[in-house]
């Protein structure tokens, strides 16, 4: 009896012994997913806070509006949700296209194609008053935007690498890219690589143009032309840059807004002195030949 005491005990240490290790191995496992839970769960905060794109922030156009006469109410209203519209599908791009572009790729990809959309609309509205009223003047100057970086990392100058850069001419999220996947400029070393844009002719669908309106249509046909000028110095300098539908929302799309807002001035300059054509932004869209 003597003798087997002290295996027994020896034997009740071993299992005592084992079950404290155990006990322990699972408080360091608990342990650790717990610290990694802790540590992945901090990573995706601060990674969330560094692909804070920031907003886009618009000057407001209602209150600088002249009185709205009862028969241009429901156009301007309606023109007036459309900026709104286009401002909060510039914020889903920014969203969108964080990580995207260049140094620049915020301004020239979504910023810069706002600014055209929102002249075509101020266009708009201006003529619809100017038709039962005097025409107000000068609404362009609410067309620009600014990038507000709510505390994004950087938001200001590489307001790009966050929020997309917008192309050095550029693209969204599925504006993306270069005159690139225009046909696979590539590199881009000759110029012919990038292909060409080609638009319809405006001039010949024009009615008789009244001597009174003859300055102010000539001055915006041949704002047309400096468009298209500008568009295919655009797709040659972007050669290589942004994703499959670069030219079509960084170059095609803008260019298109930007006709829209003249082919509106000519219908106004025509409409002053004689009946108003109508129709004349069916011409606005411009075709890449590569």
């Amino acid at each position: 009896m003597s003798r087997a005491l002290p295996k027994y005990n020896k034997r009740r240490v071993a299992i005592i012994g084992g079950a404290a290790a155990v006990a322990l191995s699972g408080a360091v496992i608990a342990g650790s997913a717990l610290a990694g839970e802790t540590s992945k769960s901090d990573n995706s905060k601060a990674a969330g806070t560094l692909a804070s794109p920031g907003t886009i922030s618009c000057p407001a156009v209602a209150g600088s509006l002249p009185v709205i006469p009862a028969s241009a109410q429901a156009e301007v209203t309606s023109n007036l949700a459309q900026l709104d519209t286009q401002i909060a599908e510039a914020n889903k791009r920014l969203v969108d296209t964080v990580g995207q572009g260049g140094p620049n790729f915020v301004q020239n990809a979504i910023l810069g194609p706002l600014e055209d959309k929102r002249v075509a609309v101020l266009n708009r509205i201006e003529t619809a008053i100017g038709r039962a009223a005097d025409k107000p003047e000068g609404l362009e100057a609410l067309a620009p935007c600014a990038l507000n970086a709510d505390g994004a990392a950087e938001a200001g100058d590489e307001a790009g690498n966050e929020a997309g850069a917008e192309p050095t001419e550029a693209v969204t999220e599925e504006a993306g890219g270069d005159a690139g996947d225009a046909g696979d400029a590539g590199t881009g070393e000759d110029a012919g690589a990038a292909g060409t844009i080609s638009c319809p002719d405006v001039e010949p669908s024009l009615p008789e143009i009244p001597a009174a309106a003859q300055a102010e249509v000539t001055s915006n046909l041949a704002q047309l032309d400096t468009q298209i000028a500008e568009a295919n110095k655009r797709l040659v300098d972007t050669v290589g840059q942004g994703g499959p539908n670069f030219v079509q929302n960084a170059i095609l799309g803008p260019l298109e807004d930007k006709r829209v807002a003249a082919l509106n001035r000519i219908e106004t300059a025509i409409g002053r002195a004689a009946d108003k054509p109508e129709g004349l932004e069916a011409l606005a869209p411009c075709a890449l030949n590569q």
